[in-house]
């Protein structure tokens, strides 16, 4: 086990893809045990409404029906949804009850689970289920919203949730001095994750032992046990969470829903064990949503570009409740539409709403995509009013690195306060321009080729990871000599089989095929963060660095027993424990004797990964069609555990970014019906979309805030796309005067803006 840098660094194929490639992954659908029972969900068809009645008598009376739950069934409290991350007082109002009773808020929210033998009955038995509501208007804008003339929860008064302020220096005196000022009204849609395989839950309960086994975890395991134990009476050690294969995750899949109870209360009410598996009309209706915003936001500077601020208001559609995660995107909205940018007086605030819509979470970059858009836009209309080139403006107001560590805004009211931990951000734009061509490309903006308009695009980013505050893991020698590594972290898709054993490799010096990884599940570790805010590696990572040095200190003092020497006199390879005059003991001897070591990685501080991304588009002015023809991008995220596993997901962020600028759209009519509730209507990236992308991941600066210097890199290429793709097309149609301020920019849109009739 000598000290090494061998395995981190280099390109590993992924160990998880032969299973996924050969069909042998093992999804939660794949979860079937003796004599379980199907469960089917009864969801609202009205978005907003007094329930009068729910009649289940006739769905009982089918054969082979075993229980419709309705709320009254849960108990004299019906139990809800905590919130998990910012879980400030003043948001309680707005949890979501795993069941409705008395009123219902958005169309497919539960209100009863019907239990059968099969899918098949279970369906039939649904069709029985006889629903009265009483209709309310529905709240589905931010006009009515704000009215209040109906209110979602009448205790509360007003649709409006909560307040958030980023602040930073003095925004209304730099205003007021300001050479250059320019105000703008944004809007991002709302769409979603939409990962491949829609969400699935296997429970079973066992009676005698009073434990509750769960199939199908995610994300954030521990966290989900925590809430279900408190929600079902029950101690966390009487609770497994067991994580299987899964399809995707990008911040939406594993956060805590109704039926992460629902099934579990199922399977406890008929000592039976339940599987329930989501279609993808139930996904598009009650998974998380995200995105949908509105921003007024000024940009206050001096004439040569120098930017001086930022000020303005933000409104968030937030749905019908706010779920474990519902203020991350509000939050990170105006904490970081600043970016990279050195801007020292902010005075930025977003409004929570509830609307009657599907409740609202993190998807990939949550706020941070919105942020980036707005400021990205402004900053190209702000050099086109001054007259100053738009690669130079940036590079003007780009942090440098001698001002790091950089403050970002702070955010109230949950008191939050971070700092950008390093970077050359110049450098990165720099080469960004080179790797695109700039410098050619340039020349073709506005032009009209082959009856299409061509435009070119730059913009720079932030990616926050590595979110604490802490995270553990565990390694075991094994009898054969191989090293088992037992981590908190789960896997939503990004190769953390691969990557923790290259990390635990190189720390123990041993050979990757040498080394097994175990993750998610509860029993592997005694608690565990999961896997959200780029932190896998980060907290993840390190934890395994300091655990492995635990068990080499292990090894070396029981090989010391062996060879007769002091522990410090043992040095540790591959295959054997060496002490003085060349003796030596194989590590499958000392193997006889159980060894494991746990270690917890404590972090406060988020790690910053940074870049620039370019895009060059072609617009049919006839039809609004615009082809993305290429997109280059670059980031640093300080240290590279694996570079080809880094670039599939810097290629997987980017089409989605393109998605979420070009094509995705969750539609509600005035009633609260969801419109685009299949993906025959909800339009998403193809394989065939956009062929050209080139993505580069650099390590140029660790960070200085954990053993490996990672920065974490899931979501970063991502989050500028929206602003960068809307300045293209402004580029491309400047002749018509066009200034996007509004995604998705589909046909429809470019087409009205060019002014089409």
């Amino acid at each position: 086990m000598k000290p090494g840098n061998l395995l981190i660094g280099a390109p590993m194929e992924r160990v998880e893809d032969p299973r996924f490639l050969r069909g042998a992954a093992r999804f939660v659908a794949d979860v079937n045990l003796e004599g379980q029972a199907h469960a089917v969900i009864a969801r609202s068809s009205i978005a907003h409404g007094h329930i009068r009645a729910i009649e289940t008598g006739d769905a009982l009376a089918i054969p082979g029906v075993r229980a419709v739950i309705t709320a009254h069934d849960l108990g004299p409290e019906v139990p809800v949804i905590p919130l998990r991350l910012q879980p400030l007082a003043a948001l309680e109002p707005f949890r979501q009850p795993m069941l409705a009773h008395g009123k219902v808020r958005f169309v497919g929210e539960p209100l009863a689970v019907i239990v059968a033998d099969s899918p098949q009955i279970a369906e039939d038995a649904l069709e029985r289920i006889g629903v009265e509501i009483e209709p309310l208007p529905a709240i589905v804008d931010r006009a009515r919203a704000e009215a209040g003339e109906t209110v979602l929860f009448e205790d509360h008064g007003s649709n409006v949730a909560i307040r958030w302020t980023a602040m930073r220096g003095d925004a209304e005196r730099a205003f007021a001095n300001a050479d250059y000022v320019r105000r703008e009204t944004f809007r991002i849609q709302r769409h979603a994750a939409l990962f491949m395989e829609p969400r699935g839950l296997v429970a079973q309960w066992d009676a005698t032992a009073r434990k509750l086994t769960l199939w199908g975890a995610a994300k954030v395991v521990f966290a989900n046990r925590r809430i279900l134990a408190a929600s079902m009476g029950l101690t966390e050690q009487q609770i497994e969470m067991i994580e299987v294969d899964v399809g995707g995750g990008f911040g939406s899949r594993g956060e805590f829903y109704p039926e992460d109870f629902l099934i579990p209360f199922a399977a406890r009410l008929l000592n039976r064990p339940v599987k329930w598996i989501e279609d993808r009309r139930e996904h598009l209706m009650t998974a998380n949503h995200a995105r949908e915003t509105e921003c007024e936001v000024e940009i206050a500077a001096t004439t040569d570009g120098r930017i001086l601020g930022l000020r303005g208001r933000s409104w968030t559609d937030n749905g019908a409740y706010i779920r474990t995660n519902g203020s991350v995107a509000p939050r990170n909205v105006a904490q970081f539409m600043s970016g990279p940018y050195d801007i020292e007086n902010i005075a930025l605030s977003t409004i929570q709403l509830t609307t009657n819509k599907t409740p609202a979470g993190t998807y990939r970059g949550p706020g941070r995509f919105e942020g980036d858009f707005v400021r990205e836009r402004l900053i190209d209309l702000m050099a086109k009013d001054l007259g100053v080139d738009r690669v130079e403006i940036r590079r003007r107001n780009l942090v440098r690195e001698t001002q790091m560590p950089y403050p970002l805004a702070t955010i109230t009211p949950y008191e939050s306060a971070t700092e950008l931990d390093g970077g050359d951000y110049r450098e990165l734009l720099d080469r960004c321009l080179e790797d695109f061509g700039w410098a050619e490309k340039v020349k073709l903006d506005g032009q009209l080729v082959d009856g299409r308009y061509h435009g070119i695009a730059i913009g720079c980013f932030i990616e926050g990871g590595g979110a604490g505050p802490s995270e553990n893991a565990r390694m075991a020698l094994e009898t054969d000599g191989s090293i088992s590594v037992y981590v908190g972290s789960a896997s939503v898709g990004q190769g953390i089989e691969t990557i923790m054993a290259q990390i635990a490799g190189d720390a123990l010096g041993a050979p990757f095929d040498r080394i097994r990884v175990r993750h998610g599940s509860t029993g592997h570790v005694a608690d565990g963060g999961g896997s959200y805010h780029s932190r896998s590696t980060v907290m993840g990572g390190s934890a395994i660095v300091l655990a492995a040095e635990k068990l080499k200190d292990k090894l070396r003092h029981v090989a010391a027993g062996a060879l007769g020497c002091e522990a410090g006199e043992v040095s540790l390879d591959s295959d054997a424990a060496r002490g003085p005059s060349d003796k030596s003991v194989a590590l499958s001897e000392l193997s006889k004797t159980p060894m494991t070591a746990e270690a917890t990685f404590h972090c406060t501080k988020m790690t910053y990964a940074y870049g620039s991304l370019a895009a060059h588009v072609a617009v049919d002015a006839k039809t609004g069609q615009v082809e993305v023809i290429d997109v280059v991008s670059i980031k640093d995220v300080g240290r590279i555990i694996n570079p080809a596993t880094l670039h599939g997901q810097a290629v997987g962020a980017i089409v989605q970014g393109l998605g979420g600028a070009l094509l995705e759209h969750l539609v509600y009519d005035d009633e609260g019906q969801l419109l685009t509730g299949t993906l025959a209507d909800y339009m998403m990236p193809g394989a065939d979309c956009f062929p050209n992308i080139r993505a580069t991941v650099v390590e140029l600066k660790p960070s200085p805030h954990n053993p490996l210097g990672a920065k974490g890199g899931g979501e970063g290429e991502i989050i500028p796309v929206g602003g960068v793709i809307a300045n293209a097309v402004a580029a491309a149609l400047a002749d018509f005067g066009v200034e996007p301020l509004e995604l998705p920019l589909s046909p429809p849109r470019i087409w009205a803006l060019i002014g089409g009739s």
